[in-house]
């Protein structure tokens, strides 16, 4: 592992923060696509909400993948507090810093993410 300079982490304290504020605002954005269907027939066809419980549960899906993401983001951000950044979770060993470059809040090495 290579030994993160100050410099360094906040390099990647900001795009964490910058990637975590992107993903609250989708979701937000996002909060009419996962809204109840309405089974109103004269107002929409079947096939029509059909479709549009299908868009709902895509909607749903993103949003739990956003959230789940920022969870990762705020571990992240809280191992940068902690001094333990760049290791990981599963074994204590470094993380590669090609893996931590291209993905900031990444916990776990090749080797225990397989």
């Amino acid at each position: 592992m290579e030994d993160w300079s100050d410099a360094d982490l906040d390099r990647f304290r900001a795009r964490l923060i910058e990637r975590r504020a992107e993903l609250v605002a989708l979701d937000r954005g996002a909060s009419e696509s996962r809204a109840a269907v309405t089974l109103d027939q004269q107002s929409v066809g079947r096939l029509s909400r059909m479709d549009a419980m299908q868009q709902q549960a895509m909607a749903q899906a993103e949003g739990r993948r956003r959230q789940q993401e920022i969870v990762r983001i705020d571990n992240a951000l809280s191992r940068i507090e902690q001094g333990e950044f760049g290791w990981c979770v599963e074994c204590g060993d470094a993380i590669a810093a090609k893996r931590i470059e291209f993905d900031p809040s990444a916990a776990r090495c090749l080797d225990c993410s397989a």
